[in-house]
């Protein structure tokens, strides 16, 4: 059984533990920080953005991240054609919580900017704007210097996949997650004298935000994708073994503007060759894909206590998904991604 939270509510009590646990179709929990019964160097708040063009085959990740003891940002180009990615990367010590990311996901303004990259994600008014800028940043073709705007538009009947859980081990560690899918995009970038242009008629964008408080040590498996299917938006979140979900998955499609929840879903991956093709299976028979992998943005990181193993793969999905009134949904080569991440940190 998933429990599905149907009005606002805060997130935590005054003990520091999520007053209700569940998924919602929208982010109905009130986060506050001041709550959180940890040090602000075990707090982590994110937010980031994938934006991919399946017709002109390129995309970008961006990311702004205060984990207490360190911030992280970064800028990816990905050129999926070349079969390449591109990235710039940054991280500010010891940010506490001072990077300034706002409470709720549909409110405010956050920013960040040094000699490498500068990043500025702006919410109001049902819009989202992403600007950046990473002088250094390179394409395959050797072209220097990227510089964009994106603007996602947000309908108010958009619904999303939230979730808040916790850890068996430690009730007063949550995670607070936000997944939202299918906002049209528009804008684009330069690299050099190189332009990419997103079409919200074709192109659609998402955002992963989170709010939370983690154990020391997570392995954890996600995926994610957003297109046009017969002119419709189509796409959904997956992904499962970060904290307790026995609450509810994170699992869900998304159709038309709405959420179509699924329940368990398992990635089938060769960890020897993350370039070898993937298989995704369900437990209710509603999410069954294939994946050929395109590019793997991959990185390790060991810094004494704080290490990092992480493949976030680009690619094609082959395969069927079905929604709540049991219409099938068949793909062929449905451009996303799916991750495989262990942090200890």
């Amino acid at each position: 059984m998933q429990n599905e939270i149907l009005a606002p509510i805060d997130l935590l009590g005054d003990d520091g533990r999520i007053e209700n646990e569940g998924w919602a179709r929208r982010p109905y929990w009130r986060y506050d920080r001041k709550k959180i019964k940890s040090s602000p160097l075990r707090i982590k708040e994110w937010d980031y953005y994938s934006v991919l063009s399946h017709d002109k085959r390129f995309g970008i990740a961006l990311t702004m991240s205060d984990l207490g003891f360190a911030g992280m940002f970064a800028i990816c180009f990905l050129d999926f054609e070349a079969r390449t990615s591109h990235q710039v990367d940054t991280i500010s010590a010891f940010p506490l919580g001072r990077t300034g990311f706002p409470p709720g996901s549909d409110e405010g303004r956050i920013s960040f900017g040094d000699k490498k990259l500068s990043l500025a994600f702006v919410y109001a008014g049902g819009v989202r704007t992403l600007s950046f800028k990473a002088p250094g940043l390179r394409n395959a073709h050797g072209e220097q210097g990227l510089e964009g705007a994106i603007i996602l538009t947000q309908p108010p009947d958009l619904e999303s996949v939230n979730i808040a859980t916790s850890w068996a081990e430690n009730r007063k560690a949550f995670y607070y997650n936000r997944k939202l899918n299918c906002m049209q995009a528009a804008g684009g970038f330069s690299i050099g004298k190189r332009k990419y242009e997103f079409d919200p008629a074709r192109d659609l964008g998402e955002l992963d935000w989170g709010r939370g408080r983690w154990t020391y040590k997570n392995r954890w498996y996600w995926g994610s994708a957003a297109g046009y299917v017969e002119g419709v938006p189509f796409g959904w979140n997956i992904g499962y073994g970060f904290s307790d979900r026995s609450p509810a998955s994170e699992n869900a499609l998304f159709y038309a503007g709405k959420v179509h929840k699924l329940e368990d879903i398992e990635f089938h991956i060769d960890e020897s060759d993350y370039t070898a093709p993937w298989r995704f299976s369900s437990s209710d028979g509603r999410f069954e894909m294939g994946f050929a992998p395109i590019v793997d943005r991959n990185s390790t990181t060991s810094i004494g206590p704080i290490k990092s193993i992480q493949h976030q793969v680009f690619g094609e999905f082959t395969g069927t998904a079905v929604l709540d009134d049991g219409k099938r949904i068949r793909l062929e080569n449905f451009l996303g991604f799916a991750e495989d991440v262990l942090n200890w940190w």
